[in-house]
């Protein structure tokens, strides 16, 4: 099978930064096709593709991952982003661990099983574009198979997560009036406004906390307002980043922020995507937990602060039990010399190729 580790190297090495996941597909379609998938590489903007890969005739498992990551600013980092090297046991560099090692840990043990026991393997692979900036390529992709379980590798640290809050994005949006910036007694300053909606958001510690998911979060994300510093600004906009829960729901925190803004403020939804919760009693969930970690069926479930394309990928699929699994660290998403463990990546990829000779019908 190819080395998890070369695999997430070459991944890594692609700039695909809100850009360019064509060219990680056409690195993993080959490797996919030579062990007997069937594969569709869909490029419905430019540069930007899917890829869909299936393999067995039962009924499939799918797995999914995202080949886009986040911005990185080589200023800020104290080595190249795109370098994919190793250091001890780091894989460094942008989508070391959100999620490139997750999507190498797959092709690997999808190669590997169709290999050595194709007869076992019923799979369905699912990789995007455009996660990181609200599952848009999930929402492009053609007509899928049903399947009963969907694995998502985003970073777990090969913990166990049975599902992650919902995200609402919000575009707050201020008007005024302009004026002259020695006249400001003249104008409406929208600026100004809208800064004190945003601070009163900011300070509010009233969102409350969900016994399985943990607190509903909402961040002031973004601010854009005014053209030069004598010129009152007429208009302003605010960008919202909340994570919803089972107990407070994007309606809830429509309501919320609304009761929050200074009147006259325009709210409108930017992004809505559903929450995902799999009941730890589910019995295909736990044949997955089973197969992935036999040595701790037991663990608690957990649930991830972050969304993932599950939200898009689970109603298309027939609502299936959803296991989110990866090798990266959480805590080392979008930051600065962003790095992941190199056992972690062998470890899932052991445990996804376990997993795989599993039937889930």
């Amino acid at each position: 099978m190819p080395d998890p580790i070369e695999l997430a190297q070459q991944l890594i090495r692609l700039d695909t930064r809100a850009a360019g996941e064509k060219a990680a597909a056409e690195l993993l379609a080959p490797l996919l096709t030579s062990a007997g998938f069937d594969v569709a590489v869909d490029e419905p903007r430019p540069g930007r593709a899917n890829l869909v890969a299936k393999f067995g005739t039962g009924t499939p498992i799918t797995l999914t991952g995202h080949l886009d990551t986040v911005p990185a600013d080589p200023a800020t980092w104290s080595f190249d982003p795109h370098s994919g090297e190793i250091d001890g046991d780091r894989l460094r560099g942008r989508g070391s661990s959100d999620m490139k090692a997750g999507v190498a840990a797959i092709v690997a043990a999808a190669v590997q099983t169709a290999r050595t026991a194709p007869e076992e393997l019923s799979a369905q692979l699912v990789f995007t574009f455009g996660e990181e900036t609200g599952c848009e390529g999930a929402a492009l992709l053609p007509e899928l198979t049903p399947s009963p379980a969907l694995l998502v590798a985003e970073p777990t640290a090969n913990r166990i997560v049975l599902g992650h809050k919902g995200v609402l994005w919000l575009r707050l949006t201020a008007h005024g009036r302009s004026a002259h910036g020695s006249r400001p007694e003249l104008g409406e300053n929208a600026l100004a406004a809208l800064a004190e909606t945003a601070v009163r958001i900011h300070r509010d510690a009233s969102w409350p906390t969900s016994p399985t998911h943990g607190p509903a979060t909402v961040n002031v994300g973004a601010f854009h307002s005014g053209v030069q510093p004598n010129l009152v600004p007429d208009r302003a906009e605010l960008m919202l980043d909340i994570r919803t829960t089972p107990e407070f729901t994007a309606a809830d925190a429509r309501e919320a922020i609304a009761e929050l803004a200074l009147p006259g403020t325009e709210i409108t939804d930017e992004l809505d995507l559903p929450g995902v919760a799999t009941s730890a009693d589910d019995p295909l969930a736990r044949a997955v937990v089973a197969a992935l970690r036999p040595d701790s069926p037991d663990q608690q479930p957990e649930y991830a602060t972050y969304f993932t394309d599950a939200s898009v990928l689970a109603p298309a699929l027939g609502s299936p039990a959803v296991i989110v699994y990866g090798p990266g660290d959480p805590d080392q998403a979008h930051v600065s010399d962003e790095t992941c463990s190199v056992t972690a990546i062998r470890e899932a990829t052991e445990a996804i190729t376990r997993l795989l000779a599993v039937r889930m019908s």
